[in-house]
């Protein structure tokens, strides 16, 4: 398995990645007007594009073979200001891993890379959201070190879902 930053070429296979696994995770939770929506909105390629060419983004992938296994994405910023205890805080705004290569460890090594980055970025505190029914999510993190600092949520078309917001420090 590499890992390695994304580049604008791979904006489609990161946009198809992550709205298959949205879907796989949670596709059933949603009316298909609001699925529809969210991944237009949230998962196509232009939005991954973006994201990519973000320089206040870091997009990177886990590959094998050429084939798309996961990617992580890092905001250099704070997302939950309100609720930052660091100077120096950094997103993890998605970490996606193909629904057929679960337990591969491809999650573990991506969330090395992404910790290892935030060292590199002299970052403080990293945080990201977890939906609040997502228990083996919430327990990955947990084997991280974060912890919920937050009850959040997270729009999906019309649909408030209830999310924890968790905290890790450096």
């Amino acid at each position: 398995m590499n890992l390695r930053l994304a580049a604008a070429a791979d904006a489609a296979a990161l946009a198809d990645l992550g709205a298959r696994s949205f879907v796989a995770k949670f596709g059933y939770m949603y009316t298909p007007e609001d699925l529809a929506d969210f991944l237009a909105d949230s998962h196509s390629e232009a939005k991954a594009a973006k994201e990519i060419a973000d320089p206040s983004m870091r997009v990177f992938l886990a590959e094998e073979e050429g084939r798309l296994l996961g990617f992580c994405k890092l905001v250099l910023a704070c997302g939950w200001p309100d609720h930052a205890r660091g100077q120096s805080v950094i997103e993890l705004k998605q970490l996606y891993t193909d629904p057929q290569t679960t337990g591969r460890g491809i999650g573990t090594a991506l969330m090395d890379r992404a910790l290892e980055i935030a060292r590199e970025q002299a970052a403080d505190e990293v945080q990201l959201s977890v939906w609040s029914g997502n228990e083996g999510a919430q327990r990955f993190y947990a084997r991280y070190g974060f912890a919920k600092v937050a009850d959040i949520y997270f729009m999906v078309g019309e649909q408030r879902d209830d999310e924890f917001l968790y905290a890790r420090m450096m």
